[in-house]
């Protein structure tokens, strides 16, 4: 298998062996650790603005504010790829307490806005994946 299709097959476990050293660390669970009936809300991405742009400091930046605004967003965090293990570019880490509360946040009207005006004109490309405890 070429690598750069065993890269886009294999992003999404990248995302996860991230938020799991993110959420773990080193010394086992913590109290950051995902706990029964949370969920771990990840979306990698890349934009059509060259990387380091104004365009997509702004479009992170925006990011932030609009999605940390809405109620029950915790641990929100926008990053950069840093490994040439993944091909993509940029991330959105988020928690949520349950179900109920990514609901929520899935229907909320200015994450919906958000989608629409902001992500589907500037992503090119994303793979996102919720994560729960086994």
């Amino acid at each position: 298998m070429k690598r750069r299709s065993f890269i886009r097959r294999t992003g999404h476990v990248a995302v996860a062996a991230v938020a799991g050293s993110t959420l773990a660390g080193c010394g086992g669970a913590t109290s950051d650790s995902l706990r029964t009936g949370e969920i771990l809300h990840t979306v990698i991405f890349d934009l059509k603005h060259p990387v380091g742009s104004p365009e997509a400091k702004k479009f992170l930046e925006d990011g932030t504010r609009i999605l940390t605004a809405i109620p029950g967003v915790r641990n929100f965090q926008a990053l950069r790829q840093n490994s040439p293990k993944n091909d993509y570019t940029y991330g959105f880490l988020m928690k949520f307490n349950s179900q109920a509360e990514f609901d929520a946040y899935t229907a909320h009207p200015d994450h919906c806005r958000f989608v629409k005006e902001r992500w589907e004109t500037e992503v090119t490309r994303f793979q996102e994946s919720d994560f729960i405890t086994p």
